[in-house]
């Protein structure tokens, strides 16, 4: 059972994202000072450091400015705040897991001048292993490693999903073979 707290505080979040569509500044204050806390809260739930929570932050904030014609129920917009700040948490995870995965087996950032100055060599004989490939795994692997999903991946190529993993797959053993 909602209380009359909760009611106003429901009416006044629509009022407040009526007048953040028409514009006014205040309003999309008010809406950040009501609801960056709970969006930081998500991110730190999700074990993220500082630099990555104020992405999710930022990037939840940008969604809500890129769809806030398309909310269906205004009163909700702290709800479909969190949510898409989970989705940009699962997200971010998602990419780092992957980005982990494409690591070689040992590696590690380098702490040296010496382990950099290695580091940099090997990034320069892929980069000039990636201008060999054919211009379609070219861009997938570039495209990969910015995509949320193979789903998005599959829309932006204009291919089907399940292409998407096996030609990656045979993209990344090209890659490996002229790196050496």
């Amino acid at each position: 059972m909602a209380t009359l707290r909760d009611d106003a505080l429901q009416d006044d979040t629509s009022a407040l994202v009526a007048r953040a569509r028409a514009g006014d500044g205040a309003a999309w204050e008010r809406l950040v000072e009501r609801y960056t806390g709970l969006l930081w809260s998500i991110a730190r739930a999700h074990g993220l450091g500082d630099a990555d929570a104020g992405d999710v932050v930022q990037t939840s904030w940008l969604r809500l400015v890129e769809r806030i014609d398309a909310l269906d129920d205004p009163s909700a917009a702290g709800c479909w705040l969190a949510a898409t700040a989970r989705n940009e948490c699962r997200g971010l995870a998602r990419r780092r897991t992957r980005d982990l995965a494409l690591m070689p087996f040992g590696a590690r950032a380098a702490s040296g001048p010496d382990e950099v100055a290695v580091a940099r060599e090997r990034l320069g004989r892929v980069g000039a292993a990636l201008e060999v490939l054919p211009r379609r795994c070219r861009t997938l692997l570039r495209m990969f490693a910015q995509a949320a999903s193979y789903a998005e991946l599959a829309a932006a190529l204009g291919v089907p999903v399940g292409s998407v993993g096996p030609t990656r797959a045979r993209c990344l053993a090209a890659l490996r073979r002229l790196v050496p």
